[in-house]
């Protein structure tokens, strides 16, 4: 039986995509809730900054999706000035929703319904392995730093 037949949905969409990318992690389930960096943190056994948080943001009125450690937050005004945009807010849930077509805590970097535009953090290349929400709270996948800038095709920047 093939491994991610056992994933719920949206973590077999995220899984394809990175088949698809030729990425080389594999999503997997965890038994325990990976919703914040500091859980992901836990149940892996490794340092919270290796926590490739997917948070989404409204710019300008359109999604922006920012991966960055979780050993950081996210600097809105400093961010808008260095993309030139006007407004950078948090999403609501429904708004993370309807751009990704997951929920809040479980956010993959890509398996979108439709491409979203992507900054990461060069703080996450600290890193040796990187950790990412797999389309679900409990599910995760590893990357690299490298790798992660060219499956989300994401710009570089500084968030904070």
């Amino acid at each position: 039986m093939d491994e991610v037949e056992d994933l719920p949905e949206r973590s077999r969409q995220v899984a394809r995509a990175l088949s698809a990318l030729g990425a080389r992690g594999r999503v997997r389930a965890l038994p325990a809730s990976t919703r914040t960096a500091a859980e992901a943190a836990e149940a892996l056994e490794c340092e919270v900054g290796a926590i490739a948080n997917s948070l989404v943001f409204m710019a300008d009125g359109k999604p922006l999706l920012v991966m960055t450690s979780g050993r950081h937050r996210v600097n809105v005004a400093l961010l808008a000035q260095r993309l030139g945009r006007t407004e950078i807010r948090r999403a609501e849930p429904e708004e993370v929703r309807a751009a990704t077509g997951q929920a809040i805590g479980g956010v993959a970097p890509l398996g979108h319904p439709v491409p979203v535009e992507t900054v990461v953090d060069p703080a996450l290349a600290d890193y040796p392995l990187l950790w990412a929400a797999g389309g679900t709270p409990n599910t995760i996948f590893p990357l690299d730093y490298t790798e992660l800038v060219r499956i989300t095709g994401g710009s570089e920047a500084a968030v904070n």
